[in-house]
C-alpha cells in the first residue's frame, strides 16, 4: 500500500513560539511542538495537561436535566422502588449498565438491570424491555448508551407507570422522548463544558451527581473509574479535556487494582504482568466484553463485571473467551464473502462508497467486517443483513466524511438509525434499499474528494535518533494516555542507513526487524516494521527515510526504545 506523508513545516512564528515554550519547560523542542499542535502553549496549560487531576472533572449538576434524574432516582430510593438499569449490548452499553448499578446496589436491593437481545430485540429500548419491567414491578429505568431517540418507547413505559431518565451520549433529534430528565451533552440546549463522553462516562456523572447531592467523598467512585477507562478506549471517543482525566484514573485503577470481573478478561488475555494501555483495552480487552452482545447476549458481559469472586470472574471471562473465537471466524467469513461479492460485482473505481448486502450474514459482526471493508477499499462502507423483517446494518467512513450526517438525510425511508460521525447504524424496509444505495451513493460521489481516498499518515514531528534519550521517551509518555484526538506521535527521520544487521523475520519473513542509524547517531536504533518485507532491498541498497512511532519494549526483564516503522520512502534528500 502506498502511503501519502502528510509533514507540515514550522513557520518562523511558530519556532519561535516553541522555542519559548521550550525555554519555560525545560521540555525538548520537539515536544514542545506536539503540545503546540494539540492547543496547549503555555507553562501551565503544560502541568495541567502532564498533571490531570480528578478536581478538574466538571461539575454533573451543569449536564441538562440531571437535577430531575437526580431527584426522581432519590424519590425512588427513598419509596423503595424497583429500578431496573437499561443499557446498549456492546462495550459501552455493558460497562455503564455495571457501573451505575455497582453504584446504587450500595443503597437499595431493589435493583435489576436488562440488555437487550441484539437479535430478537435489536438496538435501544425495546418493548420487550419495558414488558420486563412491568412485569417485575419496576417503576423507574435509568437507560444508558441508548434511548434518545426511542420517543415511542419512553410513551410506551409511561402508558404502564413506569418512568426512564435516559442518559445518552448519541446526537439526538429536534424532539427528545418524553422522560423525567434525558441527559446528552449533545442537546442543542446543553451548556455542559465537554460533549464527548462515553455512554458509561454519562453514567458516571450520573452517579457523581448522586454522589454529590449526598455530600459522598468523591472515594466512593474511584473503583468505577475502571469501566470508565474501558468504555472509552473502546467506543473511540477522543481522550481529550474530561476524557483524558477519566482514562488517566481509570488505567491507574485496572493497573493497580481492577474489579473482579475485569481481572478475569485481563487473565485470559496474559495481561496480568504488563502495564496496561489503552491499545490493550482496544485490541484485547474490549472485543472480548462486545463478543457477548455479538454472540449471544450482552447481559453476560454484565454478569461477569459484576462477579463477586475471581473464580467466577474467571468462568465467565472462559465463556466470552469462547464467544470471541466464534466471533472471529464469523468475522473472517463473512468479510471473505463480501469481497467476493466486491470483486464480481462491484467496479470499484466507479464508486466512492461500498454497500454490500446479505441476509444471511451474522448482525454481530457486521460493523467488524465494515471496519475491514473501509480499511481495504479507502471508501464508507455499509454492511447490511436481515434481522426482524427489517434490512439493518453498520456504516464506518474514512476521515472528512459525515457517515452519520449522510444516512439521516435518508432518514424518510429509514425506520431507525444513530450513532456518531465515523460509525453508525441503520435499518430500512426492504423495498427501500435500492433507493438508499442511490442516494448514499450519490451524496459520496459528490462529498469525497480523491484524497480521502489515499492512504495517509501525518506526521507530527521531524526527530534525529541523538534526540531519542531517556529524558525525552520519559517526557513522552506523560503526554498518554493515547487515542483519538491525543494519537501517539507520528515521527519522520530522514536519511537513514541500515546498520548492516537488519533482517527478515517472522513466519515467512514478512516482517522487517531493523538495526539503523542515522547522520547524528552511530549507534544503532531498533525498529520493527510489520508486514512490509517488500522493503528490504531497499533498505540494504540505499539512504530511506522512516516515519514511525516510539514504543517501549519488554523482553527478559529489560525495557528498551523500539521503533514501530509505519512506512519506509526512499530517501528524497
Amino acid at each position: 500500500m502506498i502511503y501519502k506523508w502528510n509533514y507540515e513545516a514550522l513557520t518562523y512564528q511558530l519556532k519561535e513560539q516553541i522555542v519559548k515554550l521550550s525555554e519555560k519547560t525545560g521540555l525538548s523542542p520537539v515536544l514542545c511542538r506536539l503540545l503546540m499542535q494539540r492547543g496547549i502553549s503555555t507553562k501551565e496549560e503544560v502541568y495541567k495537561f502532564f498533571n490531570p487531576n480528578l478536581k478538574d472533572l466538571h461539575d454533573p449538576f451543569l449536564m441538562p436535566d440531571m437535577d430531575k434524574a437526580i431527584q426522581r432516582i432519590e424519590r425512588a430510593l427513598g419509596q423503595k422502588e424497583r429500578i431496573l438499569i437499561y443499557g446498549d449490548y456492546d462495550v459501552d452499553g455493558t460497562t455503564a449498565v455495571a457501573l451505575v448499578y455497582k453504584f446504587l446496589r450500595k443503597f437499595t436491593s431493589n435493583l435489576d438491570y436488562y440488555i437487550p437481545d441484539r437479535y430478537d430485540e435489536g438496538y435501544g429500548i425495546s418493548e420487550q424491555g419495558i414488558d420486563y419491567a412491568e412485569e417485575t414491578g419496576v417503576k423507574l429505568i435509568i437507560a444508558l448508551d441508548c434511548g434518545i431517540k426511542a420517543i415511542e418507547k419512553v410513551a410506551y413505559a409511561k402508558s404502564k407507570g413506569i418512568d426512564f431518565i435516559i442518559g445518552d451520549h448519541h446526537m439526538p433529534d429536534d424532539i427528545l422522548p418524553d422522560a423525567v430528565a434525558v441527559i446528552d451533552a449533545k442537546r442543542k440546549d446543553s451548556t455542559y463544558p465537554y460533549e464527548h463522553l462515553s455512554g458509561c462516562g454519562v453514567g458516571f456523572k450520573l452517579v457523581q451527581a448522586l454522589a454529590q447531592n449526598n455530600k459522598l467523598p468523591f472515594s466512593e467512585l474511584t473503583d468505577l473509574l475502571d469501566l470508565v477507562a474501558v468504555s472509552i478506549a473502546s467506543d473511540i471517543v477522543p481522550i481529550t479535556g474530561e476524557n483524558r482525566i477519566l482514562t488517566y484514573y481509570g488505567l491507574k485503577q485496572i493497573n493497580s487494582n481492577p474489579s473482579l470481573g475485569l481481572k478475569g478478561i485481563i487473565d485470559l488475555c496474559g495481561l496480568t504482568y504488563k502495564h496496561i494501555k489503552v491499545s490493550d483495552i482496544v485490541f484485547k480487552i474490549g472485543p472480548r466484553i462486545n463478543a457477548s452482545g455479538r454472540m449471544m447476549n450482552g447481559k453476560e458481559a454484565v454478569d461477569l463485571l459484576l462477579s463477586s469472586s475471581i473464580e467466577d470472574a474467571r468462568e465467565k471471562s472462559a465463556n466470552i473467551d469462547h464467544y470471541n473465537d466464534n466471533r472471529r471466524e464469523l468475522d473472517k467469513r463473512i468479510t471473505d464473502e463480501a469481497n467476493i461479492f466486491i470483486d464480481e460485482h462491484v467496479d470499484i473505481s466507479k464508486h466512492k462508497s461500498i454497500i454490500v448486502y446479505d441476509e444471511s450474514w451474522h448482525k454481530g459482526v457486521i460493523g467488524i467486517v465494515a471496519s475491514r471493508l473501509t480499511e481495504k477499499y479507502l471508501r464508507p462502507a455499509i454492511v447490511l443483513t436481515k434481522s426482524q423483517g427489517l434490512i439493518t446494518g453498520s456504516a464506518r467512513s474514512v476521515m472528512g466524511f459525515d457517515v452519520y450526517q449522510a444516512i439521516e438525510s435518508c432518514k424518510d425511508i429509514l425506520e431507525n438509525f444513530g450513532g456518531h460521525t465515523y460509525a453508525a447504524g441503520l435499518s430500512m424496509k426492504e423495498e427501500n434499499l435500492d433507493e438508499f444505495k442511490r442516494r448514499f451513493d450519490e451524496l459520496s460521489a459528490k462529498m469525497i474528494a480523491p484524497e480521502m481516498m489515499q492512504p495517509q499518515i501525518d506526521i507530527d514531528a521531524e526527530l534525529e535518533f541523538c534526540e531519542i534519550n531517556q529524558k525525552f521517551t520519559d517526557d513522552l509518555a506523560r503526554m498518554a494516555p493515547f487515542g483519538p484526538e491525543n494519537e501517539n506521535p507520528i515521527f519522520i527521520t530522514h536519511y537513514v542507513r541500515d546498520y548492516g544487521t537488519s533482517k527478515l523475520v517472522g513466519k515467512g519473513n514478512v516482517h522487517l526487524k531493523l538495526e539503523m542509524i542515522d547522520r547524528t547517531s552511530p549507534l544503532p536504533m531498533n525498529g520493527i516494521a510489520f508486514r512490509q518485507n517488500a522493503a528490504y532491498s531497499l533498505i540494504k541498497n540505499s539512504n530511506f527515510d522512516i516515519c514511525y512511532t516510539l514504543e517501549e519494549n519488554s523482553h527478559n526483564g529489560k525495557t528498551s526504545i523500539q521503533l514501530y516503522v509505519k512506512d519506509i520512502e526512499p530517501s528524497k534528500r
